[in-house]
């Protein structure tokens, strides 16, 4: 019988990790639930060659699905449901318009353990392609009989994360663009226009500036030992990638970035934004504080923040709230902690929390609409200031020619 690796939380909102032997990924998700445990991950122990270096399976046949198919799967069935339509026949209404095979695949699997006797949640949650948010919202809205409302609210959720995430791309493209030409310019002036001046230096026979001898070092470098750098750059991500993979390492590397100027502000607005959304979307659909503080943690990806929030989640367990432990933790803005509290103190905390949302999504805009009014002329600056100083140092070398005629 095969041996299963489980994550899962137990009524106490503790994550529990370990292996059980199941016939099925089926079987080993009900021998959970009858544990009363909440499972959020099943997989199948693999061992040997088929294991990464960290224990993961190197190869699984299951992904995620993009964002953009799971909101329009989202935005489809709810607007089905809310006119009336029952879950069968909108999921095959869904299979019939589904463009891609995959999706549509995943939607006939579905369907089939639907009609089988499961819930929606637990068809959704056995193609391992929905996240732990998505299937705790839809098993509240299905408990709770408001499957049609909870599936409008994730679909607003998911649209208004798509556009912090957009906004935060958009903003980089520019800058992104303006250094790879920078790079690209230099470049070309040490390997192709550097090399024609250095035949006439040669020519002449003087030695040559100091800055000249680098700027032409530098581009013979470039010609015949490009191969290193590319070297360089792999070992380099290869490197941090490693680096990153571990726990310890990845905290270092985070608590760095919230430290850095401007950056590290930007990065605790982003991540705030995405915890209250996510927090108060929960709490709005019956999904209990603790179980709500599980899942959140997951969503961040700063290991800092992540970290000092299931110190929250411990302190929450206690009945001490979570505006006093957020505060305590002392990584997160003042502003949305007092905000917390106020909700907390109303007995409005889930609208309290999509206010701070709201806010840190504003606060997100601001600042990256700043950084870039900083970024772009320091980019403008430095590639201007990089091909002047290529240029003078070979303006330097012809002047010196001229003495050869005296």
């Amino acid at each position: 019988m095969p041996r299963y690796r489980y994550e899962a939380v137990d009524a106490a909102g503790e994550v529990l990790r370990d292996e059980l032997e199941a016939s099925s990924s089926g079987a080993a998700i009900e021998r959970l639930r009858d544990q009363g445990l909440l499972p959020l991950s099943v997989d199948e122990a693999k061992s040997g060659l088929l294991r990464g270096g960290l224990g993961q399976p190197l190869f699984s046949k299951r992904r995620a699905l993009s964002r953009k198919t799971l909101g329009v799967f989202t935005q489809q069935l709810a607007s089905l449901l809310g006119a009336g339509m029952p879950l069968d026949r909108a999921l095959t209404i869904l299979i019939g318009v589904a463009e891609d095979e995959r999706g549509k695949a995943l939607l006939e699997r579905v369907q089939e353990k639907v009609r089988g006797g499961s819930t929606l949640a637990d068809a959704l949650e056995a193609q391992g392609a929905f996240s732990r948010f998505y299937l705790n919202m839809v098993r509240a809205g299905e408990s709770g009989g408001a499957l049609e409302t909870v599936l409008k609210r994730l679909n607003e959720f998911l649209e208004r994360s798509q556009a912090l995430r957009e906004t935060v791309t958009s903003a980089l493209i520019y800058p992104i663009i303006l250094l790879s030409v920078a790079v690209l310019s230099v470049i070309i002036l040490l390997t192709f226009v550097v090399p024609q001046f250095e035949r006439l230096f040669a020519d002449a026979g003087k030695a040559l500036p100091l800055a000249t001898q680098i700027v032409i070092a530098l581009g013979n470098g470039f010609r015949h030992y490009w191969w290193v750098g590319l070297t360089a750059v792999g070992l380099t991500v290869t490197v941090a990638r490693r680096q990153l993979s571990r726990p310890d390492s990845r905290a270092r590397w985070d608590r760095r970035l919230l430290r850095l100027p401007l950056f590290g502000d930007l990065i605790a607005k982003v991540e705030t934004a995405r915890l209250t959304r996510t927090l108060g979307t929960l709490l709005g659909n019956g999904v209990s504080l603790l179980n709500a503080l599980t899942i959140v943690r997951e969503t961040l990806s700063n290991q800092v923040l992540a970290g000092a929030l299931g110190e929250v989640a411990e302190h929450a367990r206690t009945g001490r709230g979570l505006a006093e432990p957020l505060s305590e933790a002392g990584h997160f803005p003042k502003l949305a902690v007092q905000m917390i509290r106020v909700g907390e103190e109303t007995g409005q905390l889930q609208e309290m929390l999509i206010q701070v949302a709201d806010t840190y999504d504003g606060e997100v805009q601001t600042a990256v609409k700043r950084l870039l009014t900083l970024l772009e002329p320091a980019l403008i600056l430095g590639l201007g200031a990089v091909v002047a100083g290529i240029i003078m140092s070979i303006l330097v070398a012809i002047l010196s020619l001229n003495d050869l005629a005296f």
